[in-house]
């Protein structure tokens, strides 16, 4: 839907290792930034929607965690809605914040990512992202993928490294390889993408890796599955990103000078589609928002997408429409999506560099897009930049992403 409201305040934590911290901890940090921003207080909040994914297996923090993490800074009796999305979790909680506010449920709603990831125990870590997919076909989609990248690589026995890993790496790797092979997208390629989003991370404080890497270093790096090597995929991570949503009679009472108009806020999820002859669901997403929004590819200045993995993001490339199918290799090797280039792509670093906290990702993503939207982010900012595209998704069932959420911002 086309949403009537505005972004008033954002707040963030830096994202990292965080094992001293608790949620609690993060979360004041983050929420009470965006109120001080946004000028308000807690009494002023109608509504909260808190996205987390892992506190009931990192922490066993269950049902209530919203509320618990709320209840230390005086947030309380108003509705606190608890979202759990996959990767999209904060992004699903901020088209649900946008969607009350748009219809006049309340004026001001918080809207709040807060993730812990780190864990003493690693293995507690690993089955968050293993619950990501049906568990029922856990196996059997493993199987799936060894045996598609033996098929798409000759070289996998060769390379491949026994350590635990997510399953996802299993799932990128395929993705890299099958890409490779149908349309000549090279290694280099894929390292061009980090490299790129190493350039942007090394200029965002708040980011979790701050050094530059080039090309040859991100090749070089440990591999993690061929094609992968560790620079061109997301780590873990612990932080939270929080924003105020107020609707437009509110927002014109505080004054509309740094406001972030929300223009279009989509919530989808993936489905049953043959890669021979349906729309893949996040190019299908994407043509709808555009759509929604009259707003389109051509008209967006900046862009946070979703790159787990290098390759990840090369295919989000070619499922928003910034480049013809099969050419997203060559798009990041162009510098069209550096800053300075066209279509500046993951300017805080994106997954990769600014760090994957899964549920509070989301969040931090419309947070880099307000501070581009409204000029203030510093050595990174976008010229003259008053379009905005986030798009955040998780998990997978079949053959694609299970959840996924697109948003568009105006200056």
């Amino acid at each position: 839907m086309k949403h009537k409201c505005y972004i008033a305040g954002i707040g963030m934590t830096p994202f990292g290792k965080h094992l001293q911290r608790s949620l609690k901890s993060l979360a004041h940090e983050a929420v009470l930034s965006a109120l001080r921003d946004a000028n308000l207080s807690q009494s002023d909040l109608g509504a909260a929607w808190v996205g987390n994914v892992g506190a009931g297996v990192i922490s066993g923090q269950v049902c209530v965690l919203g509320q618990v993490v709320l209840r230390d800074i005086g947030v309380g009796g108003i509705p606190i809605i608890n979202v759990e999305n996959a990767c999209a979790s904060s992004a699903t909680a901020f088209q649900q914040a946008c969607s009350m506010v748009s219809l006049g449920a309340h004026d001001v709603a918080l809207v709040l990512g807060v993730e812990k990831l780190y864990a003493e125990d690693k293995s507690k870590t690993f089955s968050v992202f293993a619950g990501g997919v049906d568990i029922e076909r856990q196996h059997e989609l493993l199987e799936e993928k060894k045996h598609r990248r033996e098929a798409l690589s000759t070289n996998i026995e060769d390379t491949e490294i026994q350590e635990p890993r997510s399953l996802f790496i299993d799932i990128y790797a395929e993705w890299a390889l099958d890409h490779m092979r149908n349309y000549g997208t090279s290694r280099a390629q894929l390292a061009a993408v980090s490299a790129k989003n190493s350039l942007h991370g090394s200029l965002n404080s708040l980011a979790q890796y701050r050094s530059q890497m080039t090309i040859d270093e991100v090749l070089l790096a440990k591999e993690i599955l061929w094609p992968l090597t560790l620079p061109m995929c997301s780590p873990i991570g612990d932080g939270a990103a929080a924003l105020i949503v107020v609707s437009e009679k509110k927002a014109r009472q505080l004054g509309m000078k740094d406001m972030v108009k929300v223009e279009a806020c989509e919530l989808r999820s993936g489905h049953d589609f043959s890669s021979e002859a349906d729309i893949e669901p996040a190019r299908l997403a994407a043509n709808h928002i555009y759509e929604v929004s009259g707003i389109g590819p051509r008209d967006l200045d900046v862009i946070e997408l979703h790159d787990a993995s290098a390759i990840s993001e090369i295919l989000y490339y070619e499922h928003l429409g910034l480049c013809n199918k099969g050419e997203g290799g060559i798009l990041v090797e162009s510098g069209s999506t550096t800053l300075g280039g066209a279509i500046p792509v993951n300017t805080s670093g994106g997954l990769m560099r600014k760090g994957h906290p899964v549920g509070a990702t989301g969040a931090a993503q419309l947070v880099e897009l307000c501070c581009q939207l409204r000029g203030i982010a510093g050595k990174r900012q976008v010229a003259k930049a008053r379009t905005a595209l986030a798009e955040n998704g998780g998990g997978y069932i079949g053959s694609d992403v299970a959840a996924l959420a697109f948003t568009i911002l105006s200056k």
